[in-house]
């Protein structure tokens, strides 16, 4: 997966099209990045012992396919691709040419 914990990344289809966030958490067997504060759903809870019940907002995960990796340089969404330097796989922005990440 070409998207990493951190990232940040712009929503290029779905209901929130356009909006921009960092990656919280990566779901790699499904294929879904949780993107903080985005893709936000109303979630019905029972009360439990001290917590009192009532509707609770929730981020749910977005599919890989629906999100952009942003280049941190330029600002703007950019493909990701793989090369090697020193033998090591490193990340790099098709748009600015920089290596990604650490």
């Amino acid at each position: 997966m070409k998207i990493r914990k951190g990232d940040k990344v712009k929503i290029i289809a779905g209901k929130d099209k356009g909006a921009e966030g960092l990656v919280e958490r990566i779901y790699i067997k499904s294929d879904k990045v949780l993107v903080e504060n985005l893709n936000m759903f109303t979630k019905h809870v029972k009360p439990k012992n001290n917590e009192p019940g009532g509707k609770v907002q929730v981020s749910r995960p977005i599919h890989v396919s629906n999100v952009m990796l942003i280049d941190p340089k330029l600002n703007k969404p950019t493909k990701v691709g793989y090369k090697m330097v020193d033998g090591k796989k490193f990340r790099f922005s098709k748009k600015s040419s920089d290596v990604l990440g650490k």
